[in-house]
């Protein structure tokens, strides 16, 4: 069991898979998928179990109750379990396995193994007296989905449903009035809505457990039978007349023993739910009573959303009518006539959210959708109306944030709020360089106003790095560039739109920054020259200098000399 999941409710939601597409809310047909925090719940209450979310949903989010173990457990405390299969089996296997079939469901333990067709005939052959009794319309109940619809959603219908067990509650009849009520039933079949059915007070010990297709081989799986080393036998029951056609459109009354010539188009074979309810609502126009045969799933069961995604619905129909006409049959029995009378009422759910006007118009105020034109009804949040989808919000089963053009209007909002704020510079030009957009920062830095709309941008900044860009000489430009003209030093980047032929501008002020660094450059500039003039100041001196003491230092010599000589002529005899 999924904590947190009703065990009685058959579908449901895998959080982790749901990815916001509100793809079940489309294909839903009463719309009971409610939105919270961007998951798509299903709401029990509303939902008639039919599993077209199940089949739908692209991400696998939407399942239903799987009761494998619940079936296993039937079997292991029980002296006989019966199995009911549907017919539409057919359709899932190939035919080399259909009469392996048999063999594999005895080696999971069952003690008889038949096919819900038995009780499909009970009930065609229940329905003829009915129908003719008395000369009005009615509903074919053999699926429960549409009897679930009617009953909680389109309750003036329900005097209308033909009041007869499905195939599934005649045979688990059949099965306990020959074995005794101590027998357990199982029924595998196609549908989902089949596990809803088997849950009804009033079919309270009939039927054990319902497993799908898809659950009976996943229990194949985890058993270890392959059909391919399991015997061939056949069923211990062979069903009568054409019951098996039952999975199929028109298939139930193909079954009955009604005169359709004189019928002729009194019997009306509708599938899928659009059908259903364009008959329902055509019912009270009809000139004359008619019988109309109801499948929720388009094109009938073998469609049903536990037959498993592998093969093409017309393929299954094909071998579904193929098995049908091929298989023998047996001659209807004299076993004791069952009970198979069935009563149906209205089914209430939910909280009674009285739906003003007032409440719609103001969430379509709250959408921008006020005005009718303004009402695109594209139905992209799943709902087939703005107006619809207004009600769900009211009724607390849809958000707001569902409406795609609602959110791109907010989104564009934001985005235009970001730019408008921004403290960089922005700028959008088209091919011709010509400015398209710019926000009040770029104004501000290359005092410019709103009349710089259409200018080009030669009028404010170099061109060059744009003409760059838009040539495909560069895929981007990013350096930092001085603006003598403004004196403005910034980082420029500049990348281009290709798709809408514009080109973007971000300006990122550095000046404060770049101040201060040309501040020290020119100091460190003077102290180079001021030191270079004070070396070479030096340097001069001391040549100077030298120069100087060279020239005294010559004239010093000739003075000694000149002294010396002097002294050695007054000393020399010759002199005396």
């Amino acid at each position: 069991m999924i904590i947190g999941i009703d065990p009685k409710q058959v579908v449901y939601t895998n959080q982790a898979r749901c990815r916001d597409c509100y793809r079940c809310v489309r294909v839903c047909p009463v719309k009971a998928i409610r939105i919270e925090g961007g998951q798509a719940f299903v709401d029990k209450e509303r939902c008639i179990s039919c599993g077209t979310c199940v089949r739908e949903c692209p991400q696998g989010a939407k399942t239903y109750r799987k009761d494998i173990e619940k079936a296993q457990q039937v079997l292991l405390n029980n002296k006989f379990v019966a199995v009911s299969i549907a017919p539409s089996f057919a359709g899932v296997y190939e035919e080399w396995e259909y009469f392996r079939l048999p063999a594999a469901l005895r080696r999971l333990g069952f003690k008889h193994v038949a096919e819900t067709a038995v009780g499909a005939y009970k009930v065609a052959c229940a329905t003829t007296p009915v129908i003719q009794k008395e000369d009005r319309s009615y509903i074919c109940t053999a699926c429960p989905a549409v009897v679930n619809y009617i009953e909680k959603y389109d309750v003036k219908r329900i005097g209308d449903l033909l009041p007869v067990v499905s195939p599934m509650v005649a045979h688990a009849k059949h099965i306990k009035t020959r074995y005794g009520l101590e027998a357990k039933v199982i029924f595998i079949g196609p549908c989902v809505a089949k596990k809803m059915e088997a849950d009804r007070r009033e079919f309270n010990g009939l039927i054990d457990c319902v497993l799908t297709f898809d659950e009976l081989n996943e229990w194949f799986r985890q058993g270890h039978i392959d059909l391919g080393t399991c015997e061939e036998s056949t069923f211990d029951e062979v069903p009568a007349g054409k019951s098996r056609l039952f999975p199929v459109e028109g298939g139930a009354l193909a079954t009955s023993s009604l005169d359709t010539s004189l019928l002729d188009d009194r019997l009306i074979f509708v599938s899928g739910f659009e059908e259903i309810r364009d008959v329902l609502d055509a019912m009270p126009k009809f000139e004359k009573p008619c019988v109309i045969e109801p499948l929720i799933c388009p094109h009938g069961c073998v469609n049903g959303a536990g037959m498993g995604k592998d093969g093409n619905v017309f393929d299954r129909r094909a071998k579904v009518i193929k098995y049908a006409r091929t298989s023998k049959t047996a001659q209807p029995d004299n076993d004791k006539p069952l009970d198979l009378s069935a009563a149906f009422k209205p089914a209430s759910f939910g909280p009674n959210i009285p739906v003003s006007e007032e409440d719609i118009r103001a969430v379509l105020e709250k959408t921008g959708k006020a005005r009718k034109e303004d009402q695109l009804n594209c139905g992209a949040c799943g709902y087939a109306s703005c107006r619809d989808q207004a009600e769900a919000v009211v009724l607390r089963m849809a958000d707001t944030d569902m409406c795609i053009p609602h959110m791109r209007r907010l989104a564009e909002q934001r985005s235009d709020r970001i730019i408008a704020t921004s403290p960089n510079g922005i700028v959008v030009l088209d091919q011709s360089l010509q400015i398209l957009n710019s926000n009040p920062a770029f104004m501000k830095m290359f005092h410019a106003n709103d009349a710089c709309i259409g200018k080009n941008i030669s009028a404010f900044v170099d061109p060059d790095p744009f003409e760059k860009v838009v040539s495909g000489q560069m895929e981007t430009f990013d350096d930092v560039c001085f603006h003598r003209s403004v004196d403005l030093v910034a980082r420029q980047l500049i990348y281009a739109l290709r798709a809408e032929k514009q080109y973007v501008g971000i300006f990122i002020n550095m000046t404060p920054g770049n101040v201060s660094a040309r501040r020290l450059e020119k100091i460190k500039d003077e102290t180079i020259q001021q030191a270079e003039e004070l070396y070479q100041h030096q340097i001069a001196m001391a040549r100077n200098f030298a120069n100087f003491l060279g020239e005294y230092t010559a004239k010093g010599e000739q003075l000694v000399q000149k002294l010396l000589e002097a002294v050695k002529e007054e000393k020399d005899p010759r002199n005396t």
